[in-house]
């Protein structure tokens, strides 16, 4: 039986190399080291943002967004703070600076 190897070189979600043993083929993986995972999540943001960015329907949307959201928890996670850490720096801002949801677009500024 001929078999095929398609490399990724790529971080993936903690339980991804158990799923694809589960479904029969076999994962070659590593832990990244403390170096390695700023570089890794940057690169992860960046992909994931791209497919937030092409989501189609409101579903896809959501995945998308979700999966976003787990990356900036792995940034923040590896920095040193909580997820709550996060959630308190966004209400707090929310509450000084508003949020997007009346989707202002700043035109100019003039100053004296």
């Amino acid at each position: 039986m001929k078999t095929s190897k398609k490399y990724f070189q790529k971080l993936v979600r903690d339980n991804t190399p158990q799923n694809i043993e589960v479904s029969g083929r076999k994962p070659a993986f590593r832990y990244l080291s403390s170096e390695e995972r700023r570089d890794a999540l940057r690169k992860k943001l960046n992909e994931e943002i791209n497919e937030l960015q092409m989501a189609r329907t409101p579903e896809e949307l959501l995945e998308e967004a979700a999966d976003v959201y787990e990356v900036l928890l792995a940034f923040v996670n590896q920095a040193g703070f909580l997820d709550a850490d996060l959630d308190a720096k966004v209400k707090q801002k929310r509450r000084h600076c508003g949020s997007y949801n009346k989707f202002v677009w700043l035109e100019s500024v003039e100053s004296p």
